[in-house]
Formats: C-alpha cells, sequence, structure tokens
C-alpha cells in the first residue's frame, strides 16, 4: 500500500443543481440543493483513499459544525487527521452551480484554510513518512512552497495541482515532480493554448507534466521524450465536480504502487469516468474494487456513453 500525504484545503461544498447557469444579473430556479463535503486537498485524500492509498491529511476545518462533519467525513473514509487542525472561525466553503450537461462554476471562501501559512509541529515528520504528498493552491502559497521544499529534501515524491491557476514561484516549480493542470490552467501558466505546446513549456520547469482535457483524456511530458495521449472513456456526464480531484488521487495510488506512466493514467481516468456518472464531489469517488473492475472492462463505463 503506498503512504500518500495530502497538504490542503478542506471546504464545505453547497451545490446547486439548475438546468443552466444564470447570466451575470439573472435569477434561475434550481432543481435540487445539497451540502457535499470537499475541498481540492479533502477530495484528493478521499480519492487516494478509496482507490487503496494509505492517506493521511494536512489542513485545517473550523471551529463549526460544518468542521465537525469535515472531519468526520474524512475519519470515514480512512483519512487519518491526526494533523488536521481546528481553527477558531468558519470552515472554508465553496459555492457550486451545476447545470444539466454536469458542468459546474465555483466560488471558493477560505474560511480556515486560509490559517494555514506553515508547517506546524509534526507537519514535517509526517510528510517525510510518505512516498507522495499532494499539493494544491487553496491554501496560502507560503504553506504549499514550505511543503514542496520539505518533501523535496526529504526525497518525497511531490504533486501538485496548480489550482486556482495563478503564477507559480520559481522555488515550487523547483521542488515539484509531477504537473498536474487542466488544459486552462496549463494555458494560464504558459500563455499558450494548445496543451502539447504548453505541455513543453512547463517542462523547462518542471520534469514531469500532466495535462488533463476532460472527457478527452489526458497528455503525459515528461523530459526529452515525445508527449503520450491517454483517452478517456466515453460515459455520459451528470456532474464533474471533484473529477480532476478524482483523477489526481487515483494517479497518485497508481504511480506509488509502481505501475508505467500511460497505464497510471487510464487507471485513473477510469476512476474520473466514474465519478462524473454521480452527483457531488468526495460523494462521487469510485473505490477501488469499481476502478479496478471498470479498467479490465471498460466496455462497462461505455455502455453510459453519449
Amino acid at each position: 500500500m503506498t503512504s500518500i500525504v495530502v497538504l490542503g484545503s478542506t471546504n464545505m461544498d453547497l451545490v446547486v443543481y439548475v438546468p443552466r447557469a444564470p447570466a451575470l444579473g439573472e435569477t434561475v430556479t434550481g432543481r435540487s440543493f445539497r451540502t457535499v463535503p470537499g475541498g481540492k486537498g479533502a477530495n484528493q485524500a478521499v480519492a487516494a483513499a478509496r482507490a487503496g492509498g494509505e492517506v493521511a491529511m494536512i489542513g485545517a476545518v473550523g471551529a463549526d459544525g460544518f468542521g465537525t462533519q469535515l472531519r468526520a467525513t474524512l475519519e470515514h473514509c480512512a483519512v487519518d487527521t491526526d494533523l488536521l487542525r481546528t481553527s477558531e472561525g468558519p470552515s472554508g466553503t465553496a459555492h457550486v452551480v451545476v447545470d444539466d450537461e454536469g458542468g459546474n462554476a465555483i466560488v471558493v471562501v477560505p474560511g480556515a484554510n486560509g490559517t494555514v501559512t506553515s508547517l506546524d509541529h509534526g507537519d514535517e515528520a509526517l510528510i517525510g513518512t510518505a512516498d507522495t504528498l499532494l499539493l494544491q493552491l487553496e491554501l496560502p502559497l507560503s504553506v504549499v512552497v514550505e511543503g514542496a521544499v520539505t518533501a523535496r529534501r526529504l526525497g518525497v515524491r511531490t504533486v501538485l495541482t496548480p489550482a486556482p491557476a495563478q503564477a507559480l514561484p520559481p522555488e515550487l516549480l523547483a521542488a515539484t515532480d509531477l504537473l498536474v493542470p487542466n488544459e486552462h490552467e496549463a494555458a494560464a501558466l504558459t500563455g499558450l493554448t494548445d496543451p502539447r505546446e504548453a505541455a513543453q513549456a512547463l517542462l523547462r520547469d518542471v520534469p514531469e507534466v500532466v495535462v488533463t482535457l476532460g472527457a478527452a483524456g489526458s497528455l503525459y511530458a515528461v523530459r526529452g521524450a515525445e508527449p503520450v495521449a491517454v483517452p478517456a472513456p466515453r460515459v455520459r456526464a451528470v456532474d464533474t465536480t471533484g473529477a480532476g480531484d478524482t483523477f489526481v488521487g487515483a494517479l497518485a495510488v497508481a504511480l506509488g504502487e509502481g505501475r508505467p506512466a500511460p497505464e497510471a493514467l487510464a487507471w485513473a481516468q477510469t476512476a474520473a469516468a466514474l465519478s462524473v456518472q454521480r452527483e457531488g464531489a468526495s460523494t462521487s469517488m469510485p473505490y477501488r474494487v469499481e476502478i479496478e473492475a471498470a479498467f479490465r472492462s471498460p466496455d462497462s463505463l461505455e455502455a453510459n456513453a453519449v
């Protein structure tokens, strides 16, 4: 079992389902509303744990009801929360609109996540026990950089999801082993809209890049070789919220278990394809037995193809 530490955010997702998202200044009537535990960090932790990893979480929840729920959800999914802090004030929230095509728009309010500005007592030791450290950008950049630099010093593989997209400091890039942007984030980081060109540009700063392409799959690029395109299963999307985090969590498990990169990407895309057929973020993430079954029999996924 591969060991994964996640340094990242925990949010309560406040999700409304609508036929179509409202334009600026417009009011539309929603079909339903749900509260779903989420946050990019917590989502990746749940995805990795369900995919078969041994996972621990570093971050913070608020001293409120959402914080209690978020911690309980992680623990229910077998994620170690011993170093998940409780901060005074509210937990982070994400306000999500999902349309009938499965697309989403999200506003994040950091809450307790904004209090995690540096590593705390015990965090460094925990990172040192891991095979992989997963990082995103929903915590203050100072602690993301500190976590990556610490992992590099301790010989732990670092996987960074650069979301929400922003300029990345050189010291963070220098400590990143694998960068996993989606195509929009890759374009924002490089100014290049072609994913292959963006991936090649990013390889100047990091040794490996995976650009996720939604329904089109993903693109794997490593220095000194031609990029490899890995197609995704064709499925009917119900809700794409959390699909990218599902992919990254499952990918970390697959790579940690020693699968070759193209196989690891295909396995992670199978996990993401299962997740988009269900509503919610963490609640949609598949278990290892489901991923393995669908990976061995892709026709079972494509039975729901558009």
